[in-house]
């Protein structure tokens, strides 16, 4: 360990509280704090590491990025969740990028669940996609004339939260290793 991952994690835990508070909130991660983080990584990186430090920054970014780009485009996340996931991928390098991912992953999965059992969130969004996949007799025009409307905040899980769990504890596992 050599201790970079102990600053990254200082740096970066007010950065990802803020953004969680804004997304319970008002479900939005500011540009300004998605773009702004990303270009404050990138900053610090290249004043630490030099030209190496920011190019694996960079890769990692837009591989974290990437790995919500597909469900962006079905509308399953913002654009907000992009951007923050895109710095937090600048934020862990290329080392821990995979952890973050994963991680992040567990996070998404376990709010989701804990969300809709206490009934914070309306399924009926994942049950129309479900059925539209696996059941042909399904009338999908119907299903989707009757599901909530987008804007909906029981529509919507806070992803960010999830996120910024998922970089926290890729960075904690390398500070703090667990057996």
């Amino acid at each position: 360990m050599d201790g970079s991952a102990t600053y990254k994690l200082l740096l970066a835990t007010p950065w990802l509280l803020s953004l969680c508070v804004s997304d319970v909130r008002r479900r939005r991660l500011p540009n300004a704090l998605t773009l702004g983080g990303a270009a404050a990584a990138l900053a610090v990186l290249w004043g630490a590491g030099g030209t190496a430090a920011l190019l694996d920054g960079l890769a990692a970014g837009a591989l974290c990025g990437l790995f919500l780009l597909l469900p962006f485009f079905l509308r399953a996340a913002g654009g907000g969740d992009v951007k923050m996931l895109f710095a937090c991928g600048i934020i862990a390098g290329m080392r821990h990028a995979m952890a973050l991912l994963l991680f992040m992953s567990f996070a998404g999965f376990i709010l989701a669940v804990v969300m809709a059992v206490a009934g914070r969130v309306d399924l009926a969004r994942l049950e129309h996609a479900g059925r539209c996949l696996l059941d042909w007799r399904y009338d999908r025009k119907a299903g989707r004339a009757a599901l909530p409307p987008r804007e909906s905040e029981r529509g919507r899980v806070p992803f960010g939260v999830a996120i910024a769990a998922g970089l926290f504890m890729a960075l904690a596992w390398e500070v703090w290793p667990w057996p």
